[in-house]
C-alpha cells in the first residue's frame, strides 16, 4: 500500500513584468482607475527570452473610466501569465477615489478585487525519469489589492500590492501531495516626473522599484523623450542586467507601442524579449478630458 506525504514547498511566483508600465500603470496600482478622466482601454503582448521553448509569454488587458465628474474611477483587469506547463489567469474589477488637494494636484485612493486561476498540465513535458507521476491540477484563489496615488501636473508617485494575499495549492507529485505555494506578494513603488525641453521636445524619466519576499528588489529604470507630443523613443534599464529600447506613436486616439529588450553581457541568458501594446482613449463623457489625444 503506498503512503501518501504532505511536503511543503517555497516556490512561490513573481507577478509578470511589464515594460510598458508607464503606459499601463492601473496593472501594478489600481489608484491609476480613472486617472486620465477618460475611457481608456488597452492590451499588450510580452514574448521574453524569444528562443527558448517554454518562455515566459503574458497577455494583458485593461480598461477604466473616470465617472461621478472625474472623482471615481472603475475599471477591469484580466492578465494572463505563460511559463512552460503552467499557466496563470487573473479577473479584476478595481474602483478609486480621488481628492483634490490643491490646484492641480490629486491624491487618489484604490482597491482591486478579483480571482486567479492557476493551472498546469504534463503536455509537452519530457519526463526522463518514468517514476516521476505530475498530476495536473487547476485551482481558483480569490485575491485583493490595494494602492495610492499621488499625482500633479509635471509627476506621479505610487504605492501598492495589486495582490494583498499569499496563495497556495495542493499538487500530487507520484504518491505524495505537495502543497504549493503558487504566489507571493509583491510591492511597487512607481515614480516619474515629466520636464519640458522646448515647446516640442518632453522628457519623462521612471523608476519602478518592486519587492517580493525572499527575492532580491527589482527596479526598472526608463528614459523616455516625447516630440511634439506624438512620437517617443526611451531606453530602459532592469536590474543591470537587462536594457531596452521603447518606441511609440500616438494617432488620433490610437497608441501603440513597443519594447525591444537584450540582457547585458553579465547575463546568463542571451535572448531577446518583445513587448507590443495597442490603446485607445475616449472623451465619451461631459466632464472628461477633451484634449485631442488624452494621452
Amino acid at each position: 500500500m503506498s503512503t501518501i506525504g504532505i511536503v511543503e514547498l517555497a516556490n512561490g511566483q513573481q507577478d509578470p513584468l511589464y515594460s510598458q508600465y508607464f503606459n499601463n500603470p492601473m496593472l501594478i496600482n489600481p489608484a491609476f482607475a480613472g486617472s486620465m478622466e477618460r475611457l481608456y482601454a488597452g492590451l499588450a503582448f510580452r514574448s521574453q527570452w524569444s528562443g527558448i521553448e517554454g518562455g515566459p509569454a503574458t497577455f494583458n488587458f485593461n480598461s477604466h473610466i473616470a465617472l461621478a465628474d472625474n472623482r471615481v474611477g472603475a475599471g477591469l483587469v484580466v492578465v494572463q501569465d505563460k511559463i512552460g506547463n503552467i499557466k496563470n489567469t487573473f479577473y479584476g474589477g478595481t474602483a478609486s477615489y480621488k481628492l483634490q488637494l490643491k490646484s492641480n494636484t490629486f491624491l487618489s485612493f484604490g482597491m482591486q478585487l478579483g480571482a486567479i486561476q492557476y493551472s498546469s498540465n504534463t503536455d509537452g513535458l519530457n519526463i526522463q525519469n518514468p517514476d516521476d507521476r505530475f498530476a495536473p491540477f487547476t485551482d481558483t484563489k480569490f485575491n485583493t489589492g490595494v494602492g495610492v496615488l499621488l499625482r500633479g501636473d509635471r509627476y506621479s508617485v505610487g504605492l501598492s500590492v495589486p495582490q494583498l494575499l499569499a496563495n497556495s495549492t495542493s499538487v500530487g507529485l507520484g504518491n505524495q501531495v505537495s502543497q504549493i505555494k503558487v504566489y507571493s506578494q509583491n510591492y511597487y513603488l512607481f515614480g516619474s516626473y515629466l520636464f519640458n525641453i522646448n515647446e516640442r521636445i518632453e522628457f519623462k524619466p521612471s523608476t519602478l522599484l518592486r519587492f517580493t519576499s525572499g527575492s532580491s528588489p527589482a527596479v526598472d529604470m526608463n528614459a523616455n523623450f516625447t516630440f511634439n507630443r506624438l512620437y517617443t523613443a526611451g531606453i530602459l534599464l532592469r536590474n543591470l542586467n537587462t536594457f531596452g529600447l521603447l518606441l511609440q506613436g500616438i494617432y488620433k486616439n490610437m497608441r501603440v507601442g513597443y519594447v525591444f529588450e537584450l540582457p547585458t553581457k553579465s547575463s546568463a541568458l542571451n535572448f531577446n524579449t518583445s513587448e507590443i501594446g495597442l490603446a485607445i482613449s475616449l472623451d465619451v463623457l461631459q466632464n472628461h478630458n477633451h484634449s485631442q489625444t488624452g494621452y
